[in-house]
């Protein structure tokens, strides 16, 4: 077989389902060679960025790895933001790069470019065939590698005359990944450690959720009855009407968590990515550290690790929860949570909006409110962003997709085709502002070639809104962040979906209440803000 049919055996083999890219000529027989496959979808899209942001998202969805293709030169270089999101967010994502012959890389060459080294640092591994035989071996490690906690993205340059190379070769078989669990005298100083403080305070962040660890976590807070947060990538891992959940951490400003972290004497710390935010950002005390997660924690000032418990999480936790832990019971002083939830606008199930007025906190109220519990929510990135993490509070655990590591603004609509994806059944919605929307909405065109159904909803303000408010407070008055939008109805109609608009608080209730029963097809709402 020519080699990009071993290849795309290889890719069989690993359990792809869906190609997420654009052909170029330098990844044209690897095309051809996806066309034969009876496993594999290629989804052809309309920007290299979508392709990588749908892998990213379909990625963490699913649990499998993202697979997103490009060739070289531009083709490669407009996957780099979508690779290095995957890679701060700890997404799986393979990028399979088409390439020049090795004959023109001595040269000044039309489109050349050194891929491996432009990806290195957006990558856990970045590496080109060398030769043709060698395309087993490196398509296994390329998807161990992605998946290894803490997962991340993977770049694979493939040199056009190797392409058509005849080879014998055979994928690799795929084995479990290892697991390790703490020693017995790691968990033992563990629970030493928490039985000699008083007022523990747990912080959750996404590792959990990647490692399937939310029963045992819940069991362990049950037992421990002490103050919880989450990072933004956690949202969802206890109720919000849990008396123990103090909601998100991680804010710039006003990160009213923090007030309850200062009365603790000890925190616990599981499967948190520094990528979230910096401990001096909440450690500033710099008190006692237990550390749960399944790599050794990073060296910090701020982060004084006291103990270390070093494995997969769940295992982990499920060793925890087999000891005779004490109940602490203790609550930050005064009225931390309600007031976190009337800061935020954290809203109870009896409560309303005091006012009809179509601000973002109310929005999510709304949506809330009239969605299911495994509703998929995509946020772009802007003010908006904050106040999802603040306020939306999902119903289960990864069922609120933030990108927060490199923050890429437009990741939400073609991530809302990773969503639909990797959870045919889920409801999506994408919450996008005007800024972020319009850098990747040719992918409309791609979700409605598919046959995917779900909802945009488009926060109309003509500005980029948390530009507009750091630059108030520091210079008194903003520049370069406002424009003109154009019509989005037309601009929705033209690529045949269906468009709606917004202008109150009760238009837009009847409007996703109306759009949520029907569910066909993709619906933008357009927010008049």
């Amino acid at each position: 077989m020519k080699v990009t049919d071993v290849l795309v055996h290889c890719l069989e083999n690993e359990g792809v389902e869906y190609v997420f890219g654009i052909v170029g000529k330098e990844s044209l027989d690897l095309t051809d060679s996806l066309s034969k496959s009876k496993q594999i979808k290629f989804i052809n899209v309309r920007h290299e960025q979508g392709a990588a942001f749908m892998a990213d998202v379909y990625g963490r969805l699913s649990k499998k790895v993202g697979v997103c293709l490009a060739t070289l030169g531009p083709g490669a270089t407009n996957l780099l933001t979508g690779i290095a999101s995957a890679q701060l967010d700890h997404s799986p994502v393979v990028a399979l790069i088409g390439q020049a012959g090795v004959d023109r890389h001595h040269n000044e060459s039309h489109q050349y470019l050194d891929i491996v080294k432009i990806v290195e640092p957006t990558t856990k591994w970045s590496t080109q065939i060398k030769e043709a035989v060698s395309v087993p071996v490196v398509i296994r490690k390329a998807f161990r590698i992605a998946q290894m906690e803490k997962p991340g993205s993977v770049a694979i340059t493939l040199p056009e005359n190797f392409s058509p190379q005849m080879i014998q070769n055979s994928p690799i078989p795929v084995t479990p990944l290892p697991e390790s669990i703490p020693f017995l005298e790691s968990i033992k100083s563990a629970i030493t450690s928490i039985q000699k403080h008083r007022k523990p305070f747990i912080i959750i962040g996404n590792g959990v959720i990647r490692q399937d660890a939310i029963s045992e976590l819940q069991m362990f807070i049950n037992t421990l009855q002490t103050p919880v947060s989450h990072s933004f990538m956690a949202k969802g891992v206890l109720d919000k009407e849990n008396p123990l959940n103090f909601f998100t951490l991680g804010f710039n400003e006003n990160d009213m968590v923090v007030q309850g972290i200062n009365e603790a004497d000890l925190l616990i710390v599981i499967g948190f990515d520094f990528v979230e935010k910096l401990p001096k950002d909440w450690n500033a005390n710099k008190l006692p550290i237990l550390h749960i997660d399944s790599l050794p924690a990073e060296i910090n000032e701020y982060y004084p690790v006291d103990c270390e418990l070093v494995g997969n999480i769940q295992k982990t936790l499920q060793l925890l929860n087999q000891f005779e832990i004490p109940a602490k019971s203790w609550v930050p002083s005064g009225n931390l949570k309600e007031e976190i939830k009337k800061t935020y606008q954290i809203f109870n199930k009896s409560d309303k909006p005091s006012t009809d007025t179509l601000t973002i906190e109310n929005i999510l109220y709304i949506i809330e409110r009239h969605t299911l519990d495994n509703t998929i929510v995509i946020s772009d990135v802007g003010s908006h962003k904050v106040s999802i993490a603040r306020t939306y509070q999902p119903k289960m655990p990864n069922r609120c997709i933030i990108s927060n590591g490199l923050a890429s603004m437009g990741i939400a609509l073609p991530g809302s085709i990773g969503a639909k994806l990797a959870c045919p059944s889920d409801p999506v919605i994408c919450i996008t502002g005007d800024g972020g929307v319009l850098m990747n909405f040719a992918e409309i065109e791609t979700a409605k070639r598919l046959g995917l159904s779900f909802i945009i909803i488009v926060l109309n303000d003509s500005m980029l809104k948390l530009e507009v408010q750091q630059m108030d407070k520091m210079f008194g008055k903003s520049y370069g962040v406002t424009f003109q939008n154009p019509d989005f109805i037309q601009l929705a109609e033209s690529f045949g979906i269906k468009g709606r608009r917004a202008r109150n608080l009760i238009e837009f209730e009847t409007i996703l209440k109306e759009e949520l029963l029907s569910l066909k097809g993709i619906v933008l709402i357009d927010i008049v803000m």
